[in-house]
């Protein structure tokens, strides 16, 4: 005989089996509980206690829960981890299902799915990253990339090959991407992202045409733009997954933007990770250059500030436009600080709009709308007149708020509650009926004290208490020792509930005040909760020009950010143009500078001129190791991604020709995973860079060839520097060890020799830091090995072995013949210690015991000793 299933235990599987893939977290009052395989697996996910309940098919029921009040910090563990969980809330009072019978169960059904790409709460986000859901697809040999942050309401589409899609979600960093390609999935999963497989019919561009047009209220999709087939795929799929996962409560999304190809610098997944645009290649923020500039004071801020730096601006008026703003605050401190000052106080309304749409907002989400708005104004107010146009529009959208602003105002209390049903966020005098009712409501309260005085003195019991819960309501309470007093006037008191320590009673005048209290409560909850609507509802009806405020309060913060940076720390205001110049004098890497501060050390400024005349140069960089080749490399890509992101940039002064590209192959590192070696990666990076750099292209190269034989690499990183000068035409930096390699400088036009200067001294390396014009002729490898650290007999050998070699090159004789000719190497025993007799006879002096006679003896002892053991 099999368990047939209790009837809430039917609910339970008929609600897990429709939403297969995910947790499944069921409300039983405070609790979401869990069942089965999804108990199993989420005890072990949240290290949290797993029991048991009930049988089914002759076997104990795994089972455990969380608590309601503390669910968003478990679902962010949950999802951080990988999982989805779908939420099944309780959709009736549960006094409805006892009318239907005793057997009878609540009503439940999921209100919500939960991915990595459709989180809004504040607990489970980044307050200054976005979280971006993506959707890739390609229709007929068109791909497109569509993404959008719900959290924000953000929503942009691109057109994207599939050669293009690494770098894009390199670029956004999605937390999930929807696909109806499972072969994405190894490339998905390397830019960090949870995949999302979807059936194709997802991706139907008519059907996404439609939802779109739904979404939006219109009947076509014309006043956004022109979309490709693949475009509206990838937007319509969007549009179908939150439907899906927010149960049809959409999001409120704004227009899609249609990101025009070479709108931005285009950076490849491996050039990023190489700079530390965004993430530090330890894996955290700090040590990025974000994290070293970062100077904004709000969420929204820093959000556009990473957009910025993620993808640097090709307009040309676009970037001089931002670096008016940035020069007109720079120029003005005391206008500055103000703005900072104020900016600070302004909260993120973008993600409290966002939640009020989903109808996951509170009272706090009111009051952040109100004092976004409000810091607005007097943000707009104090900008003045004549300020740069950037300025100039975003004080345009700060303004014309004043009737909504006036109203929460009037309606909010000064620091309302996190919930709703919480109450208390309504501010006295702005509704009547409510005023009268909250009243009644702490009136009760003023009457209960006095009731419980007055039955004190009736029952001659100075303890008796009226308490309150949810199960008895109102009662009075005394102790089993004072009950016989209470219970001789039956009359009077109502026996209620016995307990282990305490007799509960009640009086029918007790009861009746009860009513008249708990009907006061709920008709407050009730009137606030419906001026909660209207309050939303007319945020909502603004959210566009919200939006647009929230917008402009980000664009001044950035403004103020790189005003703050450039003035704290002497950056200049690059000259940008449609050239292809580069010259940088005196730039500065702003990561290695900031961590040198730190020490009380300071960064040695260096120029870089890739320009030959007319024409796009390459510096060929030699120099030994720990010289700062690779810190000189970078800082030069570094102050261009400055540059055209709209900041000023750590230089004296800097000229640069718009880049179209940036590559960096600096570095080593492998991919055991997809088999690929070391030296694999780096070939198939510099691939990259050869076969798609133009003559707009910034390139900076560090080591080519080093991962295989001398002479294989040699003639790797010769026909690389060929290939860059001859086909690709592009500006370059080039760092090498393989000196032969200056050779090239009188073969090709544009290719000039650099190396980073050093000093030696009484056989030790001095590293200067300094790039200069020449070549290198040593790389120093030997007395960098020592300075890290290798032992005294190993480093001696590698410099007997150092000299042969270089003895034989000179002379022409073949390194094996050399090195077959050298003794192998011995390890010797630790040599003995050394005498040292002018330390044996301090330690046998007492200070104390000596004259002056003897203590001067002494000294002269001393001295002659010195002078026998001095080498």
């Amino acid at each position: 005989m099999t368990d047939q299933p209790t009837p809430m235990m039917a609910q339970y599987l008929a609600i897990r089996e429709a939403n297969p893939g995910a947790l499944l977290f069921y409300r039983m009052g405070d609790f979401y509980e869990m069942f089965f395989d999804d108990a199993v697996a989420a005890a072990a996910a949240l290290d949290i206690a797993l029991t048991k309940r009930g049988t089914h098919l002759g076997e104990p029921i795994p089972m455990c829960g969380v608590p309601v009040h503390a669910a968003e910090s478990y679902l962010l563990t949950l999802i951080r981890k990988g999982f989805r969980v779908a939420i099944a809330e309780q959709t009736e009072d549960p006094a409805e299902a006892k009318k239907r019978g005793s057997k009878s169960v609540v009503a439940r059904d999921v209100v919500r799915l939960v991915t990595p790409g459709t989180l809004t709460e504040e607990s489970l986000l980044e307050a200054r990253r976005h979280n971006y859901l993506a959707a890739f697809v390609v229709v007929r040999d068109e791909g497109a990339l569509a993404w959008v942050d719900i959290s924000t309401g953000a929503f942009s589409v691109m057109d994207c090959p599939l050669p293009r899609l690494a770098p894009e979600l390199a670029r956004l960093a999605p937390r999930e991407v929807l696909s109806c390609d499972t072969g994405l999935e190894d490339l998905i999963a390397e830019a960090g992202a949870a995949m999302t497989d979807l059936h194709a019919s997802a991706f139907d561009s008519g059907a996404g045409a439609r939802r779109l047009c739904a979404l939006y209220g219109v009947e076509t999709l014309d006043g956004f733009g022109t979309f490709t087939r693949a475009e509206l795929s990838a937007m319509g799929a969007i549009v179908d997954y939150l439907e899906m996962t927010q149960k049809g409560r959409l999001p409120l999304l704004r227009p899609p933007l249609r990101e025009r190809a070479g709108g931005a610098m285009q950076i490849d997944a491996a050039t990023r990770r190489n700079l530390e645009l965004t993430q530090a290649l330890s894996g955290g923020r700090e040590g990025s250059l974000l994290a070293a500039i970062d100077r904004t004071v709000t969420a929204p801020g820093a959000r556009l500030l990473e957009r910025r730096i993620g993808a640097p601006s090709r307009d040309l008026a676009l970037i001089a436009a931002r670096h008016d703003a940035v020069a007109a605050l720079s120029g003005d401190a005391r206008l500055l600080a103000d703005l900072r000052a104020a900016l600070s106080r302004v909260p993120d309304m973008d993600r409290a709009l966002s939640r009020l749409a989903l109808d996951r907002g509170g009272p706090r989400d009111l009051a952040a709308i109100r004092a976004g708005l409000t810091q607005g104004a007097a943000i707009a107010a104090r900008l003045p007149g004549d300020a740069p146009q950037v300025l100039r529009d975003a004080a345009r959208d700060l303004v014309g708020h004043d009737d909504l602003v006036a109203l929460l105002d009037q309606a909010l209390v000064a620091e309302p509650p996190l919930l709703a049903r919480d109450g208390g966020f309504v501010a006295e005098g702005f509704d009547a009926d409510l005023d009268q009712t909250r009243r009644l409501r702490d009136e009760g309260r003023g009457v209960i004290a006095g009731m419980q005085a007055d039955y004190a003195a009736q029952a001659g019991i100075p303890g008796l208490k009226i308490k309150h819960n949810n199960v008895l309501g109102y009662f009075i309470e005394t102790t089993t020792t004072h009950a016989e007093r209470m219970r001789a006037m039956p009359d009077r008191f109502i026996h209620r509930q016995t307990t282990a320590n305490q007799i509960r009673f009640t009086t029918v005048e007790l009861s009746e005040l009860e009513t008249r209290i708990l009907n006061a409560r709920d008709r407050a909850l009730e009137i606030e909760r419906a001026v909660f609507d209207r309050l939303r509802a007319a945020i909502l009806d603004r959210a566009a020009l919200i939006g647009q405020a929230a917008r402009a309060l980000a664009e001044i913060d950035l403004a103020g950010a790189f005003a703050d940076l450039a003035s704290g720390e002497g950056w200049v205001r690059p000259r940008i143009d449609d050239s292809r110049a580069f010259v940088i004098d005196g730039g500065r890497h702003p990561v290695v500078e900031r961590a040198l501060r730190r020490k009380a050390e300071s960064f040695v400024a260096n120029d870089c001129d890739l320009t030959k005349g007319t024409t796009p140069a390459i510096w060929l960089l030699t120099g030994p190791n720990m010289a700062g080749k690779s810190t000189f490399l970078r800082q030069n890509a570094l102050i261009a991604v400055l540059a055209q992101a709209g900041a000023f940039v750590p230089a004296r002064a800097a000229h640069i020709g718009l880049v179209s590209q940036l590559f960096s192959r600096v570095g080593a590192a492998d991919d055991l995973a997809r088999g690929r070696s070391t030296f694999m990666v780096e070939m198939v990076e510099t691939a990259a860079i050869l076969n798609q750099a133009d003559d707009r292209a910034l390139v900076i190269l560090d080591e080519i060839g080093r991962g295989t034989s001398t002479w294989d690499g040699l003639s790797i990183a010769w026909a690389v520097m060929e290939h860059l000068q001859a086909a690709n035409r592009c500006r370059a930096l080039f760092a090498t060890h393989y000196h032969e390699m200056t050779a090239l400088s009188a073969k090709l036009d544009g290719v000039e020799n650099a190396t980073v200067a050093v000093r030696e001294w009484e056989g030790e390396v001095i590293f200067l830091h300094e790039v200069r014009k020449g070549a290198a002729d040593r790389s120093y490898g030997v007395q960098v090995a020592r300075l890290a650290g290798l032992p005294a007999s190993v480093v001696d050998r590698a410099r007997t072995v150092l000299d042969a070699l270089e003895s034989g090159e000179r002379q022409s004789a073949r390194p094996m013949a050399l090195i077959d000719d050298l003794p192998l190497f011995r390890a010797a025993p630790p040599p003995a210690p050394k005498a040292r007799p002018l330390d044996d006879r301090l330690k046998a002096v007492h200070p104390d015991a000596l004259s002056p006679r003897e203590a001067l003896d002494l000294i002269y002892e001393l001295k002659a000793l010195s002078e026998e053991t001095r080498p």
